[in-house]
């Protein structure tokens, strides 16, 4: 696996063009943008998704995404979560491993982004790649580790020794759903986070927060057929603490400007970066209704993005629940 094809030019796609680089292989990266594709390729930058991070002259970008997948070994998906199946159907025909680096839930049908691929690709072998990281730093070459789940072994070791390097250590794992879970519902439990520093409600809060979010992500990976073991790896609690605590993640500084009483829309208009947060709440919380888990903090966290729900009414309901025993595998 020289060869390898990234779809989607934002912040974490280029990142991993970077990682990938490092690691000696051959890169071109689809972006919708034809902007993008001029700066990746004659000023080695993307400005407008991650501007400042020098780029290895080695990358190409292609706004054909047939292009880009004709040639590959190895696919990455790094598209928004919502368009994700819009951008598989133009890849319909590949028959590669494909990497799933999007994090999210499809908010029309619930669909976690591995179903979305295997529905929409048939002869993909599917791997998850889910984990703490910042794309900034990943793409300027600092410590990171990350889960890479895949059901084949096989293929999932020859992607290990594809994108591992000395500082950007892949995890091989084999839990796909709980990867998938942690990777998107860390990102509404930082909006939440985000919105308790906010409103300044303290530090206690916040990591009350953490806490009773994973064991909501657990209820969630269960049910779906997962593993709660995952959630406590780097797809799961290190991502979470990672999104919740750091003013660099989009969704906590997201909540934090709703905490700090500005309404969504401007917050959302003012960035021409995605928060998936928004869209995984409304599909987190639907999801959870319809497999009958109980999931409060994303409940709420739905209810202010998309109900109108006044934020100190929301919390007030949280802390009006009743008092439970503790265990993450609860519904």
């Amino acid at each position: 696996m020289r060869r390898i094809g990234i779809i989607g030019a934002g912040a974490w796609g280029t990142a991993l063009a970077q990682v990938l680089r490092r690691a000696d292989r051959d890169i071109v990266i689809w972006a919708r943008e034809p902007e993008v594709v001029r700066a990746i390729n004659h000023d080695h930058e993307n400005r407008l998704f991650l501007s400042g991070v020098a780029l290895d002259p080695a990358i190409r970008a292609e706004t054909d995404v047939a292009a880009v997948a004709r040639d590959a070994e190895s696919l990455l998906l790094a598209v928004p979560a919502q368009h994700l199946r819009t951008t598989c159907q133009a890849l319909a025909s590949v028959s590669v491993p494909v990497v799933v680096c999007a994090k999210g839930i499809e908010t029309k049908t619930g669909a976690l982004m591995s179903e979305i691929v295997a529905g929409e690709i048939p002869n993909a072998v599917i791997v998850v790649l889910s984990g703490p990281t910042f794309a900034a730093e990943v793409a300027r070459g600092l410590p990171t580790a990350v889960t890479l789940a895949a059901r084949d072994g096989a293929i999932g070791r020859r992607l290990v020794d594809v994108l591992g390097t000395r500082t950007f250590r892949p995890y091989l794992g084999d839990d796909v759903i709980g990867a998938e879970i942690g990777g998107a519902v860390k990102n509404v439990m930082a909006i939440a986070c985000g919105i308790v520093e906010g409103r300044s409600l303290g530090d206690n809060a916040r990591a009350a927060l953490i806490t009773r979010g994973l064991a909501e992500m657990v209820r969630l990976a269960v049910a779906k057929g997962g593993r709660a073991e995952t959630l406590t790896g780097l797809s799961g609690l290190g991502d979470l603490v990672l999104t919740c605590t750091a003013n660099q993640s989009r969704n906590y500084s997201l909540g934090l400007a709703l905490g700090q009483g500005r309404p969504l829309a401007a917050v959302l208009a003012e960035r021409v970066t995605v928060a998936e947060g928004v869209d995984s709440a409304a599909a987190t919380a639907t999801l959870a209704h319809r497999l009958g888990i109980d999931m409060p903090i994303t409940a709420a966290v739905d209810a202010i993005l998309h109900r109108g729900a006044p934020i100190d009414h929301a919390i007030a309901a949280l802390l009006a629940r009743p008092f439970k025993s503790e265990g993450t595998s609860r519904r």
